[in-house]
């Protein structure tokens, strides 16, 4: 493999930090230089793509000066060290924090994915500057984040040649990433960033042209052997920048808020890895107490503690009847865009993938802005859903197919029926992330009730609680209808004052 007219190098080393912005930045300035290898399986070329693995959330660009041994380097000096130099190109060391505490430091799965190593889309000859004569920049969806040059290294190039040289050998084609500077930043998927150096000293000021990575969203789900993703609001914040870029990340729903629970392993998504319970949140306990409540009953018990924005709205049953108990698997749909859809809609797409995957159990809860002008589920990827056990699917779209939906034992609530095909509208996005359904908040494994009431949220953390409370205030309510029928006044009985409470504690 060639790339940027470079040959697939024996070794590929990137250095910690190397840059007095990012030393600032990350408060701490090193004496020496310290070191990482990168797989030659991470190379990849511009125009390309780099997945965010499912489940994860913290997918980080560096743009980099990227420097190619020429000639073959063994105990050389720092003034020699330039001379061992025959190219100098741009990188992009992705990192994915998630899995930062995987490997102690040598970053080999959380910087060794594949694709995680951008170069070109030029190599420069190293001689058209000095090692003081070159610039980086990084680009955002067209937005500077990076800028610094190589005459404010903390150990200059030729330094890192001697350094290593005295451990190693560095053969020609060895590619060294020097360093990134200030601005380094978390990526989401669709985000497209671009890394630029060039020598604007030098007669032309020649470049090597942007090196162009797009954010794509993994789907295939971390299995259960191995170091799981893992992070902490440090975490969080080291991989955003600061606190308040995280916290401007936040508000512009692109970043997990600070104390969110690790992301979930099992999910693919755009904005983000998203938070899930630990531990069974439907226990058999909490699923029977919900599943006699009433959703009437439920939402009594989510106001008092303040949940007052967790009815999904507009939709109702196929069914009359049905009722739905289940955790939450989560799709999204996006506005229709033909060069989108193109790319997105076909294959094995988003929403094909949420029917695939889903779970004995689980709720599919798909995010179609209220568009009720297409269908978003039809009768093959709804009898996809039953038989692999879901408990029900809940939508803000239309339902195509409906007569052969309703014809199902799954429940499905829905805006109600629209022949159109996806694509009239939208375009299949995301899966595993939260979503706004019918006006609520909703997160993969929150928990979905449903009956002819409607359908609501109940956040996964307070699920047995509020279960509890409505299974209890379910039978104080079959009580007090058993008085009503039997004659009594509703007066003091409904709500019950002491007296009626007390007989009803000494049944």
């Amino acid at each position: 493999m060639t790339i940027a007219g470079i040959a697939t190098p024996g070794k590929i080393i990137a250095v910690h930090l190397n840059y007095p912005s990012r030393a600032a930045q990350r408060g701490r300035t090193p004496a020496q230089p310290s070191y990482f290898f990168k797989p030659a399986s991470s190379l990849a070329g511009t125009g390309g793509t780099i997945e965010r693995p499912a489940g994860t959330e913290l997918l980080a660009f560096e743009g980099e000066i990227a420097i190619v041994i020429g000639e073959r380097a063994r105990h050389v000096s720092p003034a020699d060290g330039w001379s061992h130099i025959a190219q100098v190109t741009a990188a992009n060391d992705f990192g994915l924090y998630d899995l930062r505490a995987a490997d102690k430091g040598s970053n080999v799965r959380n910087k060794g994915g594949d694709g995680f190593t951008p170069l070109g889309p030029v190599a420069l000859p190293a001689s058209i500057a000095g090692e003081d004569g070159w610039r980086v920049r990084t680009w955002v969806n067209g937005a500077l984040v990076q800028e610094d040059t190589s005459d404010t290294l903390l150990f200059p190039f030729g330094r890192l040649v001697a350094d290593l040289s005295q451990h190693l050998t560095l053969e020609p084609g060895d590619v060294i990433l020097t360093g990134t500077p200030a601005g380094s930043s978390v990526v989401v998927p669709g985000d497209v960033v671009e890394v630029e150096v060039d020598a604007p000293g030098a007669p032309g000021a020649p470049s090597t042209g942007r090196l162009v990575t797009t954010v794509t969203q993994g789907d295939v789900p971390f299995g259960d052997f191995g170091t799981k993703p893992a992070i902490d609001d440090a975490q969080r914040i080291e991989a955003w920048g600061s606190e308040p870029e995280h916290a401007a990340a936040v508000a512009a729903g692109l970043a997990s808020p600070l104390d969110a629970p690790p992301a979930a392993n099992d999910a693919s998504a755009a904005t983000g890895a998203e938070p899930v319970a630990s531990g069974p949140v439907l226990t058999d306990e909490v699923r029977e107490q919900l599943g006699r409540s009433a959703v009437a009953t439920i939402s009594a018990a989510l106001r008092k503690r303040g949940y007052h924005d967790v009815f999904i709205e507009g939709v109702f049953a196929n069914h009359a009847g049905d009722r739905i108990v289940g955790t939450a698997k989560t799709l999204r749909f996006i506005p229709f865009r033909p060069d989108l859809f193109k790319e997105y809609g076909g294959g094995f797409n988003a929403q094909k993938r949420a029917f695939d995957t889903v779970e004995p159990g689980e709720v599919l809860v798909v995010e179609a802005r209220g568009e009720r002008g297409t269908g978003t589920v039809g009768d093959v990827l709804a009898l996809r859903a039953q038989v692999r056990g879901a408990a029900g699917i809940v939508t803000d779209g239309g339902v195509r197919d409906f007569d052969a939906v309703a014809g199902f034992e799954i429940p499905v609530f829905s805006q109600g029926p629209h022949p159109s095909v996806l694509g009239r509208r939208h375009v299949p996005w995301e899966t595993d992330v939260t979503v706004a359904c019918g006006g609520a908040a909703v997160q993969p494994g929150d928990v979905i009730v449903g009956d002819g009431d409607g359908v609501l949220v109940i956040p996964a953390a307070i699920a047995a609680e509020v279960a509890a409370e409505a299974a209890a205030q379910e039978d104080e309510d079959a009580w007090v209808a058993e008085q009503v029928a039997a004659g009594s006044s509703v007066d003091g009985l409904f709500p019950m004052n002491a007296a009626w409470r007390a007989r009803y504690e000494s049944r």
